[in-house]
Protein backbone atom coordinates (compact mmCIF):
# COMPACT_ATOMS: atom_id res chain seq x y z
CA UNK A 1 0.00 0.00 0.00
CA UNK A 2 1.87 3.03 -1.28
CA UNK A 3 -0.94 5.55 -0.92
CA UNK A 4 -0.36 6.04 2.80
CA UNK A 5 -1.77 9.11 4.53
CA UNK A 6 1.02 10.84 6.43
CA UNK A 7 0.17 13.49 9.00
CA UNK A 8 2.52 16.06 10.46
CA UNK A 9 2.00 19.46 12.05
CA UNK A 10 1.19 22.58 10.06
CA UNK A 11 2.86 25.99 10.36
CA UNK A 12 6.61 26.49 10.50
CA UNK A 13 8.66 23.37 9.91
CA UNK A 14 12.07 22.06 10.91
CA UNK A 15 14.60 19.61 9.55
CA UNK A 16 13.22 16.65 11.49
CA UNK A 17 9.69 16.71 10.04
CA UNK A 18 10.98 17.67 6.57
CA UNK A 19 13.51 14.82 6.44
CA UNK A 20 10.98 12.41 7.95
CA UNK A 21 8.56 13.04 5.09
CA UNK A 22 11.42 12.88 2.56
CA UNK A 23 12.47 9.50 3.95
CA UNK A 24 8.95 8.09 3.92
CA UNK A 25 8.47 9.18 0.31
CA UNK A 26 11.26 6.79 -0.69
CA UNK A 27 9.20 3.77 0.37
CA UNK A 28 5.75 5.31 -0.04
CA UNK A 29 6.15 7.42 -3.22
CA UNK A 30 2.38 7.95 -3.58
CA UNK A 31 1.86 9.09 0.00
CA UNK A 32 -0.72 11.75 0.74
CA UNK A 33 0.58 14.40 3.13
CA UNK A 34 -1.63 16.25 5.58
CA UNK A 35 -0.17 19.10 7.61
CA UNK A 36 -2.52 19.70 10.49
CA UNK A 37 -3.05 19.77 14.22
CA UNK A 38 -6.64 18.58 13.94
CA UNK A 39 -6.87 15.57 16.27
CA UNK A 40 -9.46 13.77 14.15
CA UNK A 41 -7.37 14.02 10.97
CA UNK A 42 -4.31 12.90 12.90
CA UNK A 43 -6.16 9.84 14.25
CA UNK A 44 -7.25 8.87 10.74
CA UNK A 45 -3.74 9.03 9.26
CA UNK A 46 -1.76 5.87 8.58
CA UNK A 47 1.52 7.39 9.79
CA UNK A 48 1.85 10.35 12.15
CA UNK A 49 5.15 12.19 12.59
CA UNK A 50 6.23 15.04 14.87
CA UNK A 51 2.72 15.66 16.16
CA UNK A 52 0.05 13.86 18.17
CA UNK A 53 1.91 13.38 21.45
CA UNK A 54 2.44 9.63 20.97
CA UNK A 55 5.27 7.25 20.15
CA UNK A 56 4.08 3.80 19.15
CA UNK A 57 6.05 2.30 16.24
CA UNK A 58 3.63 -0.62 15.93
CA UNK A 59 0.88 1.88 15.10
CA UNK A 60 3.21 4.18 13.13
CA UNK A 61 2.98 7.03 15.62
CA UNK A 62 6.28 8.93 15.78
CA UNK A 63 6.12 12.01 18.00
CA UNK A 64 8.69 13.00 20.60
CA UNK A 65 7.11 16.09 22.17
CA UNK A 66 5.20 14.21 24.87
CA UNK A 67 6.35 14.23 28.47
CA UNK A 68 9.41 12.04 28.78
CA UNK A 69 10.18 12.23 25.07
CA UNK A 70 10.63 9.07 23.00
CA UNK A 71 13.95 7.70 24.20
CA UNK A 72 17.56 8.36 23.30
CA UNK A 73 20.57 6.66 21.72
CA UNK A 74 23.35 5.03 23.70
CA UNK A 75 25.42 8.19 23.17
CA UNK A 76 22.73 10.30 24.82
CA UNK A 77 21.29 11.93 21.69
CA UNK A 78 17.47 11.96 22.01
CA UNK A 79 15.26 10.82 19.16
CA UNK A 80 13.24 13.29 17.15
CA UNK A 81 10.65 12.19 14.58
CA UNK A 82 13.38 11.56 11.99
CA UNK A 83 15.30 9.23 14.27
CA UNK A 84 12.13 7.43 15.33
CA UNK A 85 11.03 6.57 11.80
CA UNK A 86 14.64 5.71 10.89
CA UNK A 87 14.64 3.06 13.63
CA UNK A 88 11.69 1.34 11.98
CA UNK A 89 12.15 2.11 8.28
CA UNK A 90 15.83 2.99 7.87
CA UNK A 91 16.95 -0.47 6.79
CA UNK A 92 14.08 -0.71 4.30
CA UNK A 93 14.95 2.73 2.91
CA UNK A 94 18.57 1.54 2.52
CA UNK A 95 17.43 -1.55 0.60
CA UNK A 96 17.96 -3.97 3.44
CA UNK A 97 21.52 -2.92 4.30
CA UNK A 98 21.82 -2.45 8.06
CA UNK A 99 25.39 -1.13 7.81
CA UNK A 100 24.33 1.64 5.43
CA UNK A 101 21.33 2.51 7.63
CA UNK A 102 23.64 2.73 10.66
CA UNK A 103 26.07 4.98 8.77
CA UNK A 104 23.28 7.34 7.68
CA UNK A 105 21.98 7.47 11.23
CA UNK A 106 25.42 8.31 12.59
CA UNK A 107 26.24 10.94 9.97
CA UNK A 108 22.89 12.57 9.26
CA UNK A 109 19.88 11.43 11.28
CA UNK A 110 21.41 11.73 14.74
CA UNK A 111 22.71 15.23 14.03
CA UNK A 112 19.28 16.45 12.98
CA UNK A 113 17.77 14.76 16.03
CA UNK A 114 20.35 16.39 18.32
CA UNK A 115 19.70 19.89 17.00
CA UNK A 116 15.93 19.47 17.06
CA UNK A 117 16.03 18.26 20.66
CA UNK A 118 18.50 20.90 21.83
CA UNK A 119 21.23 18.35 22.44
CA UNK A 120 23.97 20.35 20.74
CA UNK A 121 27.06 18.95 22.47
CA UNK A 122 29.38 17.61 19.79
CA UNK A 123 27.33 19.07 16.93
CA UNK A 124 29.40 21.02 14.40
CA UNK A 125 29.20 24.79 14.60
CA UNK A 126 28.41 27.02 11.63
CA UNK A 127 25.55 26.78 9.17
CA UNK A 128 23.99 23.36 9.72
CA UNK A 129 21.68 21.37 7.51
CA UNK A 130 18.94 21.97 10.05
CA UNK A 131 19.40 25.74 9.69
CA UNK A 132 19.37 25.38 5.91
CA UNK A 133 16.02 23.59 6.07
CA UNK A 134 14.73 26.26 8.44
CA UNK A 135 15.47 28.93 5.85
CA UNK A 136 12.86 27.37 3.55
CA UNK A 137 10.20 28.75 5.90
CA UNK A 138 8.62 31.99 4.66
CA UNK A 139 10.03 35.16 6.17
CA UNK A 140 7.80 37.69 7.86
CA UNK A 141 7.71 39.62 4.57
CA UNK A 142 6.50 36.66 2.52
CA UNK A 143 3.24 34.76 2.16
CA UNK A 144 2.63 33.08 5.53
CA UNK A 145 1.10 29.95 3.94
CA UNK A 146 3.75 27.31 4.71
CA UNK A 147 2.67 24.22 2.78
CA UNK A 148 4.27 25.18 -0.55
CA UNK A 149 7.50 26.08 1.23
CA UNK A 150 7.36 22.76 3.06
CA UNK A 151 7.09 20.89 -0.25
CA UNK A 152 10.17 22.73 -1.55
CA UNK A 153 12.08 21.79 1.59
CA UNK A 154 11.07 18.13 1.24
CA UNK A 155 12.29 18.06 -2.38
CA UNK A 156 15.64 19.44 -1.22
CA UNK A 157 15.85 17.02 1.71
CA UNK A 158 14.98 14.07 -0.55
CA UNK A 159 17.97 14.84 -2.73
CA UNK A 160 20.28 15.23 0.26
CA UNK A 161 19.06 11.98 1.83
CA UNK A 162 19.44 10.05 -1.44
CA UNK A 163 23.02 11.26 -1.83
CA UNK A 164 23.77 10.55 1.83
CA UNK A 165 22.60 6.96 1.41
CA UNK A 166 24.69 6.61 -1.76
CA UNK A 167 27.76 8.03 -0.01
CA UNK A 168 27.31 5.72 2.98
CA UNK A 169 26.94 2.71 0.71
CA UNK A 170 30.02 3.72 -1.27
CA UNK A 171 32.02 4.22 1.90
CA UNK A 172 31.22 0.73 3.14
CA UNK A 173 32.18 -0.82 -0.22
CA UNK A 174 35.38 1.23 -0.29
CA UNK A 175 36.43 -0.02 3.14
CA UNK A 176 36.69 -3.60 1.89
CA UNK A 177 38.68 -2.57 -1.20
CA UNK A 178 41.13 -0.44 0.77
CA UNK A 179 41.55 -3.08 3.47
CA UNK A 180 42.55 -5.60 0.81
CA UNK A 181 45.01 -3.11 -0.71
CA UNK A 182 46.63 -2.70 2.71
CA UNK A 183 46.97 -6.47 3.04
CA UNK A 184 48.36 -6.79 -0.51
CA UNK A 185 50.93 -3.97 -0.23
CA UNK A 186 54.49 -5.06 -1.10
CA UNK A 187 55.76 -2.31 1.19
CA UNK A 188 53.38 -1.59 4.10
CA UNK A 189 54.39 2.07 3.89
CA UNK A 190 52.91 2.49 0.41
CA UNK A 191 49.32 1.42 -0.26
CA UNK A 192 48.42 1.06 -3.95
CA UNK A 193 44.83 1.35 -5.17
CA UNK A 194 43.96 0.12 -8.65
CA UNK A 195 41.20 2.73 -8.86
CA UNK A 196 40.52 5.79 -6.79
CA UNK A 197 38.57 4.77 -3.69
CA UNK A 198 37.89 6.84 -0.55
CA UNK A 199 40.72 5.63 1.67
CA UNK A 200 41.72 7.98 4.47
CA UNK A 201 39.61 6.62 7.31
CA UNK A 202 40.33 2.98 6.49
CA UNK A 203 44.07 3.45 6.00
CA UNK A 204 44.34 5.52 9.17
CA UNK A 205 42.41 2.95 11.22
CA UNK A 206 43.92 -0.24 9.80
CA UNK A 207 47.56 0.62 9.12
CA UNK A 208 49.95 2.38 11.46
CA UNK A 209 52.80 1.86 8.95
CA UNK A 210 51.21 3.42 5.84
CA UNK A 211 52.76 6.75 4.86
CA UNK A 212 51.58 7.18 1.25
CA UNK A 213 48.70 6.06 -0.93
CA UNK A 214 49.14 5.74 -4.70
CA UNK A 215 46.10 5.75 -6.98
CA UNK A 216 45.02 6.68 -10.53
CA UNK A 217 43.37 10.04 -11.15
CA UNK A 218 40.12 10.43 -13.06
CA UNK A 219 42.09 11.77 -16.04
CA UNK A 220 44.38 8.74 -16.25
CA UNK A 221 47.54 9.98 -14.58
CA UNK A 222 48.68 8.77 -11.16
CA UNK A 223 48.84 10.44 -7.77
CA UNK A 224 50.74 9.93 -4.54
CA UNK A 225 49.14 11.33 -1.40
CA UNK A 226 50.29 11.43 2.19
CA UNK A 227 48.47 9.70 5.03
CA UNK A 228 47.34 12.26 7.65
CA UNK A 229 48.73 12.10 11.17
CA UNK A 230 45.16 12.35 12.47
CA UNK A 231 41.85 12.20 10.62
CA UNK A 232 40.93 15.72 9.58
CA UNK A 233 44.43 17.00 10.28
CA UNK A 234 46.60 18.92 7.82
CA UNK A 235 49.69 17.27 9.31
CA UNK A 236 51.04 14.14 7.63
CA UNK A 237 52.75 11.04 8.93
CA UNK A 238 55.53 11.84 6.45
CA UNK A 239 55.38 14.78 4.03
CA UNK A 240 56.74 14.61 0.51
CA UNK A 241 60.31 15.97 0.04
CA UNK A 242 60.64 19.70 0.72
CA UNK A 243 62.60 20.23 -2.51
CA UNK A 244 59.46 19.31 -4.51
CA UNK A 245 57.20 21.96 -2.96
CA UNK A 246 55.20 23.87 -5.56
CA UNK A 247 57.15 22.54 -8.54
CA UNK A 248 55.64 21.25 -11.77
CA UNK A 249 56.67 20.10 -15.22
CA UNK A 250 60.35 20.43 -16.12
CA UNK A 251 61.27 21.97 -12.79
CA UNK A 252 59.95 18.97 -10.86
CA UNK A 253 61.42 16.56 -13.41
CA UNK A 254 64.85 18.11 -12.93
CA UNK A 255 64.69 17.75 -9.14
CA UNK A 256 63.30 14.21 -9.10
CA UNK A 257 65.02 12.79 -12.16
CA UNK A 258 61.61 11.45 -13.27
CA UNK A 259 60.86 12.53 -16.84
CA UNK A 260 57.07 12.44 -16.57
CA UNK A 261 56.69 13.94 -13.09
CA UNK A 262 53.84 16.46 -13.28
CA UNK A 263 53.42 18.45 -10.08
CA UNK A 264 53.80 18.60 -6.34
CA UNK A 265 51.49 20.68 -4.19
CA UNK A 266 53.15 23.41 -2.16
CA UNK A 267 51.69 21.79 0.96
CA UNK A 268 53.68 18.58 0.21
CA UNK A 269 50.67 16.31 0.66
CA UNK A 270 50.04 15.30 -2.96
CA UNK A 271 52.05 14.93 -6.16
CA UNK A 272 51.65 13.15 -9.46
CA UNK A 273 53.21 11.69 -12.59
CA UNK A 274 51.85 10.41 -15.87
CA UNK A 275 52.62 6.73 -15.22
CA UNK A 276 52.20 4.31 -12.35
CA UNK A 277 55.89 3.34 -12.46
CA UNK A 278 57.00 6.95 -12.14
CA UNK A 279 54.63 7.61 -9.27
CA UNK A 280 56.04 4.60 -7.46
CA UNK A 281 59.51 6.07 -8.03
CA UNK A 282 58.27 9.25 -6.37
CA UNK A 283 57.12 7.14 -3.44
CA UNK A 284 60.55 5.48 -3.21
CA UNK A 285 62.29 8.86 -3.23
CA UNK A 286 59.93 10.22 -0.59
CA UNK A 287 60.60 7.21 1.67
CA UNK A 288 64.32 7.87 1.45
CA UNK A 289 63.92 11.52 2.48
CA UNK A 290 65.09 12.09 6.04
Amino acid sequence: MNDKIIATHNGNFHADDVFTVAALKIIFPSLKLIRTRDAELIDEADIVVDVGGEYDPERDRFDHHQRGGAGERENGIPYSSFGLIWQKYGVVICQGNQDVANAVDAGLVSNIDAIDCGHVEGVMKGITLSQTIGMFNPTWEEDSHCDDYFDEAVDFASRVLTRFIAAASGGISAKAIVAKAIDDAEDSRVVVLEQYTPWKKTVFNLSEEALYVVYPSQTGEWRIQTVPAELGSFEDRKSLPKAWAGLSGEALQAVTGIDDAMFCHNGLFIAGAESFASTMKMAALALEEI
